[in-house]
């Protein structure tokens, strides 16, 4: 699983890249101003920042799905422990009311 969770994330990695990219292209474009290489280095530059952000943001929801991963783990516990409870006091009570019956 790690394999494609890898695959999932260099592709993840690689569109991001594209996206500051474009980015960085659409931000540059009525810049006339600049020279290529100004440019150029603009675009890297904003594709970096892009990028960092984006990794920040990830690493928050990263965060945040772990958060809600334990929360909801430990409703599950809590609810399969009372299911529990109650089924084992339901057997409870059907065993004891065919006990009291007279035959």
């Amino acid at each position: 699983m790690t394999f494609f969770n890898d695959i999932e994330g260099h592709l993840l990695l690689a569109a991001t890249r594209q996206e500051g990219r474009t980015a960085a292209e659409r931000f540059t474009a009525p810049l006339h101003w600049l020279t290529d290489s100004q440019r150029t280095e603009l675009e890297h530059r904003f594709e970096a920042e892009y990028l960092a952000l984006a990794r920040t943001s990830w690493q928050r929801t990263a965060v945040r799905a772990a958060s809600l991963r334990d929360e909801y783990e430990a409703r599950y516990r809590t609810l399969r422990r009372r299911l529990l409870a109650g089924l084992l006091l339901t057997c409870a009570a059907v065993v004891g009311a065919f006990a009291l019956c007279p035959r």
